[in-house]
């Protein structure tokens, strides 16, 4: 399942996003990935969840973000969740409409069971019909 954490920056979806990473990583029965676009929260972060920072890896596309993400997946074959933060700048998707993309991950989601929670800076009304029922806390 694709989940969002939506609001304009600053608003504390990052916040959110640790909070529930940390807290699910207490009962998770597999692994769980975050995802950010740099390393600044890897001390806020608990040493069981994988940090991937963004800025050290090539991506030009959404398109190529997922194939970067459809990696990850391959060589994890116990991956519960994965956690993207600063979502529209980790796949290149800013000024972007983002619908295909998440659909995209909603169908990866389901092909292998893993949780997608992203933090998007985007209001809840800026998100398409298609998309808007799989916000789960808009701020």
């Amino acid at each position: 399942m694709v989940q969002l954490i939506v609001g304009q920056k600053g608003k504390g979806k990052t916040t959110e996003i640790l909070s529930k990473a940390n807290e699910e990583i207490k009962t998770a029965s597999g692994s769980i990935v975050f995802i950010d676009r740099n390393s600044a929260h890897m001390y806020e972060l608990s040493n069981k969840i994988r940090l991937i920072d963004m800025s050290r890896y090539p991506i030009t596309s959404s398109d190529e973000f997922i194939g970067f993400i459809s990696g990850i997946i391959s060589q994890d074959h116990d991956l519960q969740s994965m956690y993207l933060d600063g979502f529209l700048k980790c796949a290149r998707l800013e000024g972007s409409d983002i619908t295909d993309t998440i659909l995209k991950l909603d169908k990866v989601s389901s092909m292998f069971n893993i949780n997608f929670i992203i933090s998007v800076s985007l209001d809840k009304d800026e998100l398409s019909e298609e998309i808007r029922d799989k916000v789960l806390i808009s701020l």
